[in-house]
């Protein structure tokens, strides 16, 4: 977590621990509200590493705490909508491997791919 920024202008901030075609792993940390979104290319799997947050899941909401699982198909809404313990830590890996751009909010307002990730805003 040491990479992982105290502070971020974006939503979140990540770092890959391995990149190819066909999966990715990460960690990432969310900093703040993450309005609902989905991803059209690939399958999430989250395991959280720290902290708590509200996750929004299939309409439903619940407390996302250290050692939950989540995992969750291409095109399926989520999102985060308040941090509840900072550092809300999330360890990722991507199926295949997600495109940093690979963000559809389902209120455009909210934002796009810059807004969301550090690597994204440069």
């Amino acid at each position: 977590m040491a990479k992982l920024p105290d502070m971020s202008e974006t939503m979140l901030q990540d770092v890959y621990f391995s990149d190819f075609e066909s999966a990715s792993s990460r960690i990432f940390r969310i900093y703040r509200h993450l309005p609902l979104h989905y991803h059209e290319d690939c399958d999430e799997h989250l395991y959280v590493v720290s902290g708590e947050a509200i996750f929004h899941l299939n309409g439903t909401e619940s407390i996302a705490k250290p050692g939950m699982f989540v995992r969750f198909p291409r095109k399926q809404v989520h999102g985060f909508p308040r941090v509840l313990i900072h550092p809300f830590v999330i360890l990722a890996i991507d199926v295949p491997r997600r495109r940093p751009d690979d963000i559809v909010f389902v209120n455009p307002e909210d934002g796009d791919a810059k807004s969301f990730m550090g690597r994204n805003a440069t």
